[in-house]
């Protein structure tokens, strides 16, 4: 039995070594030289056809549209010229290039679907000049919208996780919690957090306060569910050990059971925070007269969708920002599972 044991693994190791290139590891290769053209390239070919196919659009957004990418043009010829200088900036490079080459041939593409080619109707598609234009035309207004929106985003979302945490960790905890508890995530739970809005709206004072209550809504079903799965699936080799020592019951919660569920909360943090995302778009258009989802509403009543597009631009950096942020605290609270679990 252990002869076939060694076959196998000898086997499979000769396998994986020769699924692997000579010189290369599992966790990194060596970069081609040509991964650092492919920005270069991909900016001067973007910027021709737009120079091509140019004399149809109106001048000022053309002329934005070509000094943004002679900018990032710009960028990449001086990040080549320091490339054998600076190995940081070599590795940098290397990673992200081909996902900026990409989206710059995407805007080419884009531009020529919409303002050449015709394929998609005006003025509901606009080529990315126009929403560049309007993203530098109207830039105080979507500074304004943004601010406000994450106001509404971080107070909703902080207070929904603050009371979804002390009910998890009630409901996941005490059994009598769980009795009570369970009913109610299993009938309020699944309800849309949208669905309250028109209650929110009547029982609230001001639309703001509505709308941080809808997202604080949102955020805690997720949050409260995961936070009592993990605190309930806390292994009892670790409390009986702590019981052993003599450990208290706050104890057991605060420094045996919350740290062993906090994988299980991480998941329903940013589940809530795409629940938060949603509902806050949706409360905006509603009843609130300021943020990105108001913006898009008034945008469109309008019917400058070039703005709606700039919105929406400000929105995927706007989230994707914040989500950046949560891994990141993920990754320093939860800096024991690497090794252990692949992220």
């Amino acid at each position: 039995m252990i002869e076939v044991l060694e076959q196998t693994q000898g086997s499979t190791s000769e396998a994986v070594s020769e699924s692997i290139p000579v010189g290369a590891t599992l966790t990194e290769a060596k970069p081609r030289l040509r991964t650092f053209f492919t920005v270069p390239a991909s900016a001067m070919l973007a910027l021709g056809v737009h120079l091509a196919i140019s004399t149809s659009q109106p001048a000022r957004e053309t002329h934005l549209y070509s000094l943004f990418l002679g900018v990032v043009l710009s960028f990449a010829l001086a990040g080549l010229a320091v490339l054998p200088f600076w190995p940081p900036l070599r590795q940098w490079m290397a990673r992200v290039f081909p996902i900026v080459a990409a989206a710059v041939l995407l805007l080419s593409g884009w531009e020529l679907i919409t303002v050449r080619l015709h394929l998609l109707p005006l003025p509901y598609f606009p080529g990315p000049a126009g929403v560049l234009h309007s993203l530098i035309s109207d830039r105080k207004l979507l500074f304004d919208s943004t601010w406000h929106s994450l106001i509404l985003l971080m107070g909703g979302y902080l207070l929904g996780v603050t009371i979804a945490l002390v009910t998890g960790v009630c409901i996941g905890w005490f059994a009598r919690a769980r009795y009570w508890g369970m009913p109610l995530l299993k009938v309020v739970g699944p309800i849309p957090a949208t669905a309250w809005i028109p209650l929110a709206m009547v029982l609230s004072p001001s639309a703001v306060l509505s709308a941080v209550g809808v997202i604080a809504l949102a955020v805690w079903f997720p949050v409260t569910m995961l936070t009592a799965s993990g605190i309930s699936n806390t292994r009892a080799s670790y409390l009986d050990v702590a019981r052993t020592l003599g450990a208290s019951q706050r104890y057991l919660i605060f420094r045996v059971a919350i740290p062993a569920a906090m994988p299980s909360i991480f998941i329903g943090l940013f589940m809530g925070l795409g629940a938060s995302f949603l509902t806050l778009v949706v409360a905006e258009t509603v009843g609130v007269r300021s943020g990105l989802g108001w913006y898009v509403s008034w945008a469109q009543g309008w019917a400058e969708y070039g703005k709606v597009y700039a919105a929406l631009v400000i929105m995927a950096a706007f989230f994707s920002t914040i989500m950046t942020l949560l891994f990141k605290l993920r990754d320093r609270v939860l800096v024991w599972q690497k090794g252990t679990i692949k992220w």
